[in-house]
């Protein structure tokens, strides 16, 4: 806005200096020099002799052109004045707008860092309809948050109020991608401060950092570097599975998901062995790996072993079949892409 207005003002300025330009020299019949010299002393009302003695058509002519430059001048200060004054209310306004949408979310996802890392995260979240918010320290980075549409905290995601404006004491999960191990040790700190129920994944890059990440908090810790070259290998040595995995976990519009489901006590579930509920016949969905309550994911299934609340089901198949399972297990609310 204050852009365009510089541009109509110096446009203004060019065509008052040729109108007085052109103006002496037809009426008065002066030189360029002369010319352009009248015309300065004229518009910056300076008050010096005039060149040449004035016609009384050269006099009317001098009235007129000092007016519309003092016009001109007070225009100038106050639309540049009245744009900067817009400009910061806009923003001010703006700020506190997504501040108030961002107090109403409840169980949504903070990203701190919307670099290369971030932005492929909140395109994943944004695909599969999880409310989130996004935090950086850079203005460029918020708004090309803004333009994806997305919620936006402009500040340091270190400082204990910037994730308490972006709602750190109601999110679901925090991830945190900013470039340096420190920096995601320290928001794994105050997040976990702040919020000790957050589900709180975080990016290292060696393994020292890795190990601190867990100490004081963290769920669970990412190597971009390590997991990126494993895939890569991965897609050389078996690349049908590796398609599959993609299709199973990444495709929205393939009915085919990988979902983890939790047991909640008093459920359809809680008690029972999987050889008695015969999931993949009533549900189509297929149990592929089982993490009990507080220990570690196993994938040789047992059968005979009753399943308890706490323990996490790793199951394949249709979006449908995958719905009943939510329902089965006793979840009322379902992940939001159904």
């Amino acid at each position: 806005m204050i852009t365009k207005k510089v541009v109509v003002i110096s446009a203004l300025l060019v065509l008052l200096w040729a109108t007085g330009i052109a103006g002496y020299m037809l009426i008065e019949g002066w030189g360029l020099l002369d010319a352009v010299y009248m015309t300065a002393i004229s518009l910056s009302t300076v008050g010096f002799k005039e060149v040449h003695p004035l016609t009384e058509q050269g006099r009317v002519f001098t009235i007129l052109l000092i007016t519309l430059g003092v016009g001109l001048f007070f225009y100038a200060i106050g639309s540049l004045a009245e744009g900067l004054i817009e400009g910061h209310l806009k923003g001010l306004i703006g700020r506190r707008r997504m501040l108030k949408k961002i107090s109403r979310l409840e169980r949504h996802y903070i990203v701190c860092g919307y670099g290369r890392l971030g932005r492929v995260i909140c395109h994943e979240l944004q695909l599969r309809n999880k409310p989130l918010v996004v935090v950086d320290n850079k203005q460029s980075a918020v708004q090309r948050a803004e333009k994806r549409q997305l919620l936006w905290v402009l500040g340091d995601a270190t400082v204990d109020n910037v994730l308490e404006s972006a709602g750190i004491k109601r999110a679901k999960g925090l991830i945190s991608v900013l470039g340096t191990d420190a920096a995601n040790v320290y928001i794994t700190i105050s997040a976990k401060f702040l919020n000790p129920r957050v589900t709180i994944v975080t990016r290292a890059e060696n393994e020292n950092a890795e190990k601190k990440m867990f100490q004081v908090g963290a769920t669970k810790v990412i190597s971009p570097y390590k997991i990126g070259a494993s895939r890569m290998a991965l897609a050389v040595l078996k690349p049908t599975l590796t398609e599959f995995l993609d299709l199973a976990s990444h495709s929205v519009g393939f009915d085919l998901d990988i979902e983890q489901i939790e047991i909640v006590a008093g459920s359809e579930l809680d008690g029972k062995a999987l050889k008695d509920i015969s999931l993949r016949e009533r549900t189509g969905v297929t149990v592929i790996a089982i993490k009990k309550r507080g220990g570690e994911m196993s994938l040789q299934l047992r059968p005979e072993e009753p399943l308890a609340p706490g323990d996490v089901i790793v199951a394949l198949g249709s979006r449908a079949g995958i719905q009943k399972v939510f329902q089965m297990a006793g979840h009322r609310e379902l992940p939001e892409e159904f």
